[in-house]
């Protein structure tokens, strides 16, 4: 069981969590009949199943290419390239995963708008596709891209969207901080396996830049987040919402450890701090655009 857990990468789940949560305050004042909690319920169930699909999707397809080999690989185990548990049983295990996402958003989609279906589809795609099929876009450098449209845009206006049922400036610019802080977590966990991810051909964004331009790189989504903020706020009329400057505080221990030259091992500290950054930036922030609301 502390396989299976530990393959299901929990250090990423904020990145399910914080648009859900985002996308369902900037709901709160724009809903004829407040906010259906059933929804908000069914989009984190489906996010989060979401999230743990791809993550043992990635897993079952690094394995089977090589990528993962433990005497390359500096960061966490992962359940097929280092032997802990069957290919097969690791591919049914991201299946059901998003089998389970697939009941939620179908309920949602039943209850709002049918259209959402087409929205899982495409994020069960980009799950699947991203380390698998025959040409991975996470391999051509696209991961980054990928993750800040569909943890960020899709899934903040998403879960907005089955609360008010339209599309709302506020919920697209909400959006994209969390979209950058959710591209943030990939972008330290490409940093951290650029030396691993060139021996095995994996051409990640990471390893196109270099190291120093994917330095750089980390430290400008985190700051574009906090600028969005204000801007965000103000312009949506949630003054509140800058309470989620707050969580500034949290980010200056991995942006020094990132801009001090740190590597391998010592970079996974950073991915913890990053996933805790995005988590409290994403409470906080939620909890403002729900009050000004």
């Amino acid at each position: 069981m502390k396989d299976w857990i530990a393959g299901a990468r929990p250090r990423t789940l904020p990145a399910a969590i914080v648009p859900v949560l985002v996308g369902t305050a900037c709901a709160v004042g724009d809903t004829r009949h407040g906010i259906v909690w059933w929804r908000a319920v069914a989009a984190m169930v489906a996010a989060l199943a979401i999230q743990v699909g791809t993550n043992y999707a990635n897993d079952y397809s690094d394995g089977k290419r090589g990528t993962d080999d433990p005497g390359q690989r500096v960061g966490p185990p992962r359940l097929v390239g280092w032997g802990l548990k069957p290919a097969a049983a690791v591919k049914r295990a991201a299946l059901l995963a998003y089998a389970v996402a697939g009941v939620a958003g179908l309920a949602l989609a039943l209850a709002v708008d049918v259209r959402l279906l087409l929205v899982g589809v495409a994020s069960f795609a980009a799950g699947w596709f991203y380390t698998g099929g025959p040409k991975p876009y996470g391999y051509a450098g696209m991961g980054e891209v990928f993750v800040f449209l569909f943890f960020g845009v899709v899934a903040t206006v998403g879960s907005a969207y089955v609360q008010s049922e339209r599309i709302t400036a506020l919920a697209v610019g909400a959006s994209v901080p969390v979209g950058f802080l959710a591209t943030a977590l990939l972008v330290t966990n490409n940093l951290r396996d650029i030396p691993s991810d060139t021996v095995a051909g994996k051409r990640t964004l990471a390893v196109r830049l270099g190291d120093r331009a994917t330095r750089a790189l980390y430290v400008a989504l985190l700051v574009g987040a906090f600028v969005a903020v204000p801007l965000v706020g103000g312009l949506g009329g949630r003054p509140v919402a800058a309470v989620a400057l707050g969580a500034i505080l949290l980010a200056q221990r991995p942006v020094t450890t990132v801009l001090a030259g740190g590597r391998g091992p010592g970079l996974i500290p950073v991915l913890v701090a990053t996933g805790r950054v995005q988590l409290v930036f994403g409470i906080l922030f939620a909890a403002g655009l729900a009050i000004s609301g």
